[in-house]
């Protein structure tokens, strides 16, 4: 009772892209497919296009292929690498805040001489004047201390030393950071700032093997140096025991330890994120000069002050290469950009370029296989961002959706469109073509026949007798109402009944003859014709069920095609010559099996006949220029036709003079209609014209 004031409350908001947004649709899957597989005719070559190349989808949203992907990708690194300079930016990084620390210091200095100056300086005015008689204990007092300016020479004495200190400095960065750690610094900003620096190189220099590194030996407690040393001992264990064959304990070991390695939840995870950490610092190793690597490769050593750790730290490092080498990651990428990077940050650049390098091989792996799920997604998301996960995903469920929908179906190793798919295709091909028509383009032939039956339009008229009684309600109670005005009971009489009007319906036998010679292919005409045929063997199944339908291909034979083989043809079935007198043979024998008045041909086509039967030569013979037979016996064939009441509708998508000639010569002997259309328009002529003669208006 009072779920009627329950009602559902929608929000509306600006996009902004974190709404989510439903999957793809299988009818929309459909609609993409649809051309690829008209013209081709092959279910698999249809589906490995769309991954390639995605889709559009009726919303306006775009669905990414991989194509697409892989060209987004590879925009990105080329971003980052005309960003950037790896050569010399890490080191100058480091090099220049060194240079800051040292400034600092020497500014410290110099404050500090400055404020001795004036300290001595205002010492000396205090001075008593010449002849002042001193207190008793004065000079006994200050026998022991030293005066201001006695201060400032030492002082000076000991800033000139550490100037010189600081002047004299090793080049190398490696021999400066140990000079600077044994230099006891005037300036406390200055002493804090290398701290710093030094505490970060070694936290980042231990976070090369562990993730989960958060401080530095140096700020570690006896305690903690002594559990990281057991682990890495413990993990030495274990990569020793997994190179053996061995089954390692590796759920105790995280249970001790997994604060070092978050995320983490096999032995391969682990060894992969090691390896990930180990090889982001061999390729920015890689893209140094030698003498800089060799600078770099010194200072790592010098920030792992401790002798044991460094010693089980080569050995885990050792251990690692035998079990996943390193060799794939030794790359040099070029970069062309200025701006530097902080070591930090560049080792994660070089991580990043070689996930991106990873990607793109999955990406290419994909394309040559056609394996989807060899394309890790949450890479994918990472790199490139939601949009292009999202579209990875949806082209992983593409064939679930499918088969879902009941649109596909696997036989052995193979997907086939099943009959509800072919309908679709057929569906939308007929969309497609009427898509392109006027609203109002659909002439009607009015007609003086009347007959029962037929199809309701929307327009009524007096009853009549003999008339089909559609009853148009409102309008027989509005004309008794106007007869006797208002009030009740309403009475009817007889002329007050009126009536829905009805279209009459023919009913036809059709052969539709598609050319099926290697020039529909060059001249581009083979998918345009396959898709009326598809078009209206739908229109014929779904709005005039009782019409007889048949597909007639003919290239140097004709032969009849089945409404299942019709979305299967593909250029590999079109061949050479056009047996143009073989196709109307076969049509007319099929339209000899029905009696009815209204039988034809529709003849799509892009020239003359090229092909003609000789007895003596074994059969069916081929001339490009056509030989005089091949019009001759096809022109034979239109005269039987004719004689049998079959209308000949010829549709030419070529107008050069030979063909126009022969056509204009068909239609003298079968009175047929010709039509001068193109690819792009051939539909609309076509079904337009079969609709037309179909629905004639009873007065």
């Amino acid at each position: 009772m009072l779920k009627r004031f329950f009602r559902t409350r929608y929000g509306y908001s600006r996009w902004d892209g974190t709404q989510e947004i439903e999957g793809l649709d299988a009818d929309d899957i459909m609609r993409a497919l649809a051309d690829d597989y008209l013209e081709q005719g092959d279910l698999q070559q249809a589906l490995r296009r769309l991954m390639q190349d995605g889709m559009q989808l009726p919303d306006g949203r775009r669905n990414l292929g991989l194509r697409e992907l892989l060209e987004r990708l590879r925009a990105q690194r080329s971003q980052l690498l005309n960003r950037y300079n790896m050569a010399s930016g890490v080191m100058d990084d480091l090099r220049q805040k060194l240079e800051e620390i040292k400034q600092l210091e020497r500014e410290g200095i110099e404050r500090r001489l400055k404020e001795a100056q004036e300290l001595a300086e205002a010492e000396q005015t205090r001075q008593p004047e010449a002849g002042t008689p001193s207190q008793p204990g004065e000079d006994s007092a200050g026998s022991d201390a030293l005066t201001p300016e006695q201060k400032r020479r030492m002082l000076e004495t000991i800033a000139q030393r550490k100037r010189q200190y600081l002047e004299n400095l090793p080049h190398d960065l490696p021999g400066q950071i140990k000079a600077l750690s044994e230099y006891d610094f005037m300036e406390e900003a200055a002493r804090e700032k290398f701290n710093e620096l030094l505490e970060s190189l070694r936290q980042q220099m231990m976070q090369q093997f562990f993730e989960g590194m958060q401080q530095s030996l140096q700020s570690m407690t006896p305690e903690d140096i002594a559990r990281l040393r057991e682990m890495i001992r413990e993990l030495n264990r274990m990569l020793r025991e997994r190179q053996q064959g061995l089954n390692p304990d590796f759920d105790s070991f995280m249970e001790k330890y997994g604060e070092y390695f978050p995320g983490v939840n096999t032995l391969d995870d682990l060894i992969e994120q090691m390896q990930q950490r180990m090889a982001a610092m061999q390729a920015l190793m890689e893209n140094l000069s030698p003498e800089q690597r060799q600078e770099l490769a010194n200072l790592m050593e010098q920030l792992i002050s401790d002798d044991r750790i460094r010693v089980d730290l080569m050995e885990l490092a050792q251990n690692l290469q035998a079990l996943a080498p390193l060799d794939d990651y030794r790359m040099r990428f070029p970069f062309r950009g200025s701006e530097p990077l902080p070591f930090n940050e560049a080792l994660r650049m070089m991580g990043r370029l070689q996930q991106m390098e990873g990607l793109e091989e999955q990406l290419q792996q994909a394309r040559r296989l056609d394996d989807l799920e060899a394309i890790d997604s949450q890479k994918v998301r990472e790199l490139l961002g939601s949009e292009e996960y999202r579209s990875l995903e949806e082209l992983k469920e593409l064939m679930r959706v499918l088969e879902e929908a009941g649109y596909i179906q696997k036989k052995g190793n193979r997907w086939e469109l099943t009959a509800r798919a072919i309908r679709k295709i057929g569906q939308k091909a007929l969309q497609d073509i009427f898509d392109k028509l006027k609203r109002d383009g659909f002439g009607r032939h009015v007609s003086p026949f009347r007959g029962p039956g037929g199809e309701r339009t929307d327009e009524s008229k007096r009853y009549e007798f003999g008339d089909p009684f559609l009853l148009d309600l409102q309008k027989t109670v509005m004309n008794a109402v106007y007869r006797n005005g208002t009030g009740t009971p309403i009475r009817l009489s007889r002329e007050d009944f009126e009536v829905y009007r009805t279209e009459f319906t023919t009913q036809s036998s059709t052969v539709l003859m598609l050319d099926m010679s290697m020039s529909m292919i060059y001249n581009g005409c083979q998918q345009a014709a396959k898709k009326v045929a598809v078009a209206l063997e739908s229109l014929i199944r779904s709005q005039f069920p009782r019409d007889n339908l048949y597909i007639v291909g003919f290239a140097f034979v004709a032969r009849e095609y089945k409404p299942e083989e019709l979305i299967e043809i593909g250029r590999y079935d079109h061949s050479q010559g056009t047996n143009l007198a073989h196709g109307l043979m076969l049509a007319r024998q099929l339209l000899s099996r029905h009696h009815g008045v209204n039988k034809q041909i529709i003849l799509v086509t892009d020239g003359g006949p090229t092909v003609w039967y000789e007895e003596e030569l074994g059969g069916w013979q081929f001339a490009y220029p056509p030989n005089p037979w091949a019009e001759q016996q096809a022109l034979l064939e239109v005269q039987r036709c004719t004689r049998e009441g079959i209308t000949i509708n010829t549709f030419m998508l070529e107008d050069d003079r030979w063909m126009v000639s022969f056509v204009n010569q068909m239609a003298e002997i079968n009175h047929g209609r010709t039509f001068y259309a193109d690819k792009n328009n051939l539909g609309e002529y076509l079904l337009v014209d079969y609709l037309n003669s179909k629905r004639k208006r009873i007065s």
